[in-house]
């Protein structure tokens, strides 16, 4: 009988009557409606659905895939990965560093931790490793011919970016966070998940699990967020607009632009090198035309696989006892701010333009100078086919989408020199 009385209380079930765990069960039912979003009503799922699924476990009492404390207070604590136990003096630390009272409750002083499987995936996004990968497979995939094509499009993929230091102007203004923090959450309107991720671990190590759902969950909902706003700033006249096929780009000017951009990128905003470097490394190996094998293990092998492990230690990191907070909630409001600036942004800019150019450009496409590659340039087609079915817009909004991928690069580069 003793046996069976220790098997009931180790179950989720006990702890889920014994315990405080009404943020879990909410935390699960929020995974589920991912779920929902990512199966049923396809929003990016490859995302959306690892995310969930890692939301899910994180949250199920007693599963052990994820300890929060062996990252408390934004750093990885390497001791305790070692097997020692856990300190009274450890705990005062956290708790002067201001580690929630749910994360060090959690555990007692002479506790050790067994590391869990999302423990050890974690640790890729903590050392930076998963958006350089997620970079460099991104630029495997890209191809940057309409950004050379035309170069106008720099303009409107920097326009974007103005979601990004709207926000942080909006947030530290609040007062709620800190010069970093406001970085931080700033940068998630770039539409960019590993630039997000990138700039938390460096900056506000201690938000990145709510900055990174944040950053992802939105650039899920692209499709959903961006439309209204476009319509919002367009006229029908406008989106009607149609454009004239853009000029072919050599083998020659496609192998030189990553080099050049690399270089000059690296020498200007130095600490946006690693995320440059990598895109423009998965882009080399698609034109060059001698690395064939290595393009392909980019665009696929490598680029499934580091999106699955990243997509499932972001939504780990969504615990109730910590998700579930003021400023969590707040960092989630200023994240649409953010995408609601940058989408608008792109648009003005090209509207602005228009005043001034022979042949116009539709507005559609400055809303893909967010970095979300390829969805907000399917997003700008989308809108542009509802006002006139013959326009297409796709490889005119992907000039404005490239330019975007480098200019939220550039913007981490910049945020991390300031605030680093």
């Amino acid at each position: 009988m003793q046996a069976i009385a220790n098997f009931f209380t180790s179950t989720g079930f006990f702890q889920f009557i014994q315990g405080d765990n009404w943020k879990c069960l909410i935390m699960i039912v929020i995974a589920c409606v991912l779920l929902f979003l990512g199966i049923v009503k396809k929003f990016e799922p490859l995302l959306l659905v690892p995310i969930a699924i890692g939301m899910l476990v994180t949250n199920l009492p007693g599963s052990g895939m994820f300890h929060e404390i062996l990252f408390a207070g934004g750093h990885i604590h390497w001791d305790l990965f070692g097997g020692q136990p856990i300190t009274a003096e450890f705990l005062a630390e956290m708790q002067a560093s201001g580690v929630s009272d749910a994360v060090l409750s959690a555990v007692s002083v002479g506790d050790t931790i067994s590391v869990g499987l999302i423990d050890v995936l974690y640790l890729g996004i903590k050392l930076g490793i998963y958006p350089c990968l997620i970079f460099m497979g991104v630029g495997a995939m890209t191809d940057f011919g309409p950004l050379i094509a035309n170069p106008k499009s720099l303009l409107l993929g920097a326009a974007a970016q103005l979601g990004i230091f709207m926000t942080y102007v909006g947030c530290h203004l609040s007062g709620l966070f800190t010069s970093a923090e406001s970085a931080s959450i700033g940068i998630i309107g770039g539409a960019d998940g590993p630039t997000a991720i990138f700039v938390t671990a460096m900056l506000a190590p201690s938000l990145l699990g709510p900055i990174a759902v944040s950053a992802y969950s939105y650039m899920a909902l692209v499709p959903v967020i961006q439309p209204p706003i476009m319509k919002a700033l367009t006229t029908e006249k406008e989106r009607q607009i149609v454009m004239k096929p853009l000029r072919e780009v050599s083998k020659k000017e496609k192998i030189f632009f990553p080099v050049v951009v690399t270089v000059f990128v690296a020498l200007l905003v130095p600490s946006a090198a690693p995320l440059i470097a990598c895109l423009m490394l998965g882009n080399l190996a698609k034109e060059c035309g001698v690395l064939d094998r290595l393009s392909k293990t980019m665009q696929n092998e490598l680029m499934n696989i580091v999106t699955i492990f990243l997509g499932i230690s972001v939504g780990a990191t969504a615990t109730g006892s910590t998700f579930l907070s003021a400023k969590t909630l707040m960092i989630l409001g200023m994240g649409i701010v953010a995408f609601g600036f940058g989408t608008a942004g792109g648009v003005l800019l090209a509207k602005f333009m228009n005043l001034f150019l022979k042949e116009k450009i539709n507005p559609l496409i400055g809303s893909a100078g967010v970095s979300a590659v390829p969805m907000a340039a399917r997003v700008s087609q989308k809108v542009g086919q509802e006002a006139n079915p013959g326009n297409f817009l796709l490889m005119h909004a992907m000039g404005p989408n490239v330019a975007g991928v480098i200019g939220s690069a550039i913007a981490a580069g910049v945020l991390i020199s300031l605030f680093g």
